[in-house]
């Protein structure tokens, strides 16, 4: 399958130094001369290939030169008929899985090559400071790692830029590709921050859609409590969209909240609102949207208006902003004042970018816009931001939701790996969340604990095959979260939601999915040891 090519650092590798480097500083891509054994260069810039570990990290130095891109390109021939697997930059939307290799298309932080008998892997560490994609290329492997910052070329002047650190494996002859991708991760990803205890619960999202109140929160936790058994690992009831502050202009229960930092009048007092929540068996988590400014902040602390973000009712903060990094700190602690266990942010690449990461294969957002410190890449604003919210988070759980999964990994406990599922059609449930979970598993409990989502159990969505759903996220080990409205629960429902709840309390063998190589909604899965079919219809 593969022209295998090694070299003797890093140990193992199966990449050698590459053939050929190129940088991009807005007006196209030019090549880089090779000017020592590790080093190439074009004028100002210098790419430096140094050994770190069991990987070989990028160090990019442009004093004078603002560059969007360095590309590292490997001689490489692999033969036809290889199938290819690349990951998202950050949620998956229903497009993820094994594909046939075209030379088409980005695969987001890493790429795993298999034919029938072995799988090679090429990536990058996770918490790298550049966005990494991988080509795969008729004669050629090709890794580029975007140097943007906003939507121009970082200005590094006299600063090194530790790019990232490239990581290789392939599998042993007993391993599947799940084995394989699962090891792979664990290279990937060598310091891991996840749940004390498995997580799992209720939100209100997919029954309410942001009209929700304390006294529906306190209905709905006061009826899915009655079925919780397992007093040693208690479910969350975690509140959504719906109870913050609203603009002045956003009157009612419709528009977005603007201040995170206090509670609407449907909700007025939430660390009672929290007390209660424990008080009915439950712990409290909350939802938040961590860029939302408000609708009368200085146009200073706001990141610039482009498409994608250019809604005067939803303006954003500027994250290399000190002040408003401080916000988004204070936030974070209130909630932890208020007695809240758990808290899950939203929207920040939204926000950050104007694109959601289905939007970014041309690019990862718009060009010619910059944010106030145009000395830092995105990514590591992004790393400077989520670790932010991880430090102001203290013994709170940190759900990442629209967060980059490499960048999150190894951060946040838990992390939302797929668009939003439904409580109002089914078959958007079938595309985001199987489809994610046959596509991410391989993560789980290594990167972050992999949320696929909620169960929208309404009445709205056939039970046949919402009950397959719940079975799957409470028997794989992954998170289990039911957005449950009262009005859809019978005797079976509440009595396969005890059931899912006791699975979902304890630790479990990690789900795998078992025809995930030609079935991008995998239907055959290994649960606790048995081989389980679903008919996701």
């Amino acid at each position: 399958m593969f022209s295998r090519i090694t070299y003797a650092t890093p140990a193992g590798s199966l990449l050698h130094m590459p053939d050929e480097v190129w940088a991009d500083a807005g007006a196209g891509w030019y090549r880089l001369t090779k000017t020592g054994a590790v080093s190439f260069t074009n004028k100002d810039i210098e790419v430096s290939l140094i050994q770190n570990g069991n990987a070989l990290g990028v160090h990019v130095q442009s004093p004078a030169t603002a560059i969007t891109g360095i590309r590292i390109k490997w001689n490489y021939n692999v033969k036809p008929g290889i199938k290819t697997f690349g990951d998202s930059w950050e949620r998956t939307y229903g497009d993820a899985g094994w594909k046939t290799k075209d030379g088409k298309g980005k695969n987001a932080w890493y790429v795993l090559l298999h034919d029938e008998k072995h799988t090679a892997c090429f990536g990058v560490k996770t918490g790298c400071n550049t966005f990494c994609s991988w080509a795969i290329n008729a004669n050629s492997l090709e890794l580029t790692m975007d140097t943007h910052s906003g939507g121009v070329g970082v200005q590094l002047g006299s600063r090194e830029l530790h790019a990232a650190d490239i990581i290789t494996t392939e599998s042993t002859p007993t391993e599947t590709p799940f084995l394989t991708a699962r090891r792979f991760c664990k290279l990937m990803c060598e310091k891991q921050r996840l749940p004390k205890q498995p997580v799992y619960g209720i939100n209100d999202w997919y029954y309410a859609y942001g009209k929700n109140s304390s006294s529906l929160i306190k209905e709905t936790t006061a009826l899915m409590a009655q079925l919780v058994t397992d007093t040693n690992n208690r479910p969350f009831s975690v509140i959504d969209a719906g109870w913050a502050v609203y603009s002045p202009y956003l009157p009612g229960d419709g528009g977005w909240a603007d201040d995170f930092s206090k509670p609407n009048d449907k909700f007025k007092d939430m660390h009672l609102m929290a007390d209660d929540i424990v008080k009915l068996g439950m712990r409290p988590g909350l939802w938040t949207r961590p860029l939302c400014a408000k609708y009368n902040d200085s146009a200073t602390l706001l990141a610039p208006k482009i498409k994608g973000r250019d809604d005067p009712k939803n303006p954003v903060l500027d994250p290399t902003i000190p002040e408003n990094i401080e916000r988004v700190k204070y936030n974070l602690s209130v909630y932890r004042q208020w007695g809240f266990e758990l808290v899950k942010h939203d929207y920040t690449t939204y926000d950050i970018f104007g694109r959601w990461g289905v939007e970014m294969s041309d690019g990862m957002t718009e060009p010619g816009w910059n944010f106030y410190d145009k000395s830092k890449t995105t990514a590591e604003i992004i790393n400077h931001l989520y670790h932010s919210i991880r430090e102001a988070a203290g013994e709170m759980y940190v759900i990442g939701c629209n967060t980059v999964s490499h960048l999150s990994a190894g951060v946040f406990e838990l992390n939302r790996i797929g668009d939003d599922t439904s409580g109002r059609e089914w078959t958007r449930t079938r595309k985001m969340g199987v489809n994610t979970m046959g596509s991410r598993m391989h993560q789980h409990n290594i990167f972050y604990a992999a949320d696929g989502d909620c169960v929208g159990l309404t009445s709205q969505v056939p039970w046949e095959k919402n009950k397959q759903w719940m079975q799957l996220l409470a028997e794989s080990s992954a998170p289990l979260f039911i957005s449950a409205e009262p009005a859809a629960l019978g005797a079976e429902q509440k009595a396969l939601i005890k059931q899912s709840f006791v699975n979902a309390a304890k630790i479990q063998p990690i789900g795998e999915p078992l025809d995930w190589l030609d079935n991008p909604l995998p239907a055959k899965w290994k649960l606790n040891g048995r081989e389980v079919d679903f008919d996701w219809g």
